[in-house]
């Protein structure tokens, strides 16, 4: 199994778009494809650079008011494909699952939504759900994907990205997995804490 992986194509799904400029940028000078849906896309194709629609690849479109957008095999299985493994190779080739090798999440703001004083129905809207499941996904395949869980970790990938290219080690990956549950864990944490209060 090769220690060392290579980013070619990225999934960016993300709430607030500050401080992701920089990184798609230096994504983009290393030749790396971009999938997103809604605002993001809208955002990544505003600084001219091409992202192709998730729907485009799920033959989709978003539903339910935009709750579901990104639940589809065709990411999931994207995600969660082991590239070493015979079988799911001949999957994801049988049923046209692309490869995603990074995945960039920033969740809706739970807490920060709590702590404004939204109703409750606001407040539910803001527990993400295909967010943290792309979080889950991509750090449980962290032996072939790297992820990337909120915008405090994009400094993390950009410092990568300039000093070895769009190449990963299994110990960055398993690094930004370990910091992806510690995410997973708060944000759940968070809604637990909602629940019971309320």
């Amino acid at each position: 199994m090769a220690e060392t992986k290579k980013i070619r194509t990225a999934l960016v799904s993300v709430f607030h778009k500050d401080g992701l400029e920089e990184l798609l940028k230096k994504l983009n000078e290393e030749g790396v494809k971009f999938m997103s849906t809604g605002g993001t896309q809208q955002f990544i194709e505003s600084l001219g650079y091409e992202c192709q629609k998730v729907e485009d690849v799920t033959t989709y479109p978003s539903i339910l008011g935009g709750r579901v957008k990104t639940l589809h095999p065709k990411v999931f299985g994207g995600i969660l494909g082991r590239r070493e493994n015979e079988g799911d190779r001949e999957q994801m080739a049988k049923y046209e699952i692309p490869e995603i090798d990074l995945v960039i999440v920033d969740l809706y703001p739970f807490e920060q939504t709590v702590a404004s004083g939204a109703s409750e129905a606001d407040i539910i809207e803001k527990i993400d759900i295909g967010g943290i499941s792309l979080i889950r996904a991509g750090a449980k395949n962290f032996r072939d994907v790297v992820i990337v869980p909120s915008k405090a970790e994009y400094a993390v990938l950009l410092d990568i990205l300039s000093t070895q290219g769009a190449e990963t080690t299994l110990e960055q990956r398993k690094t930004f997995a370990e910091r992806a549950f510690g995410v997973s864990s708060h944000y759940d944490t968070a809604i637990h804490n909602w629940f019971v209060k309320d």
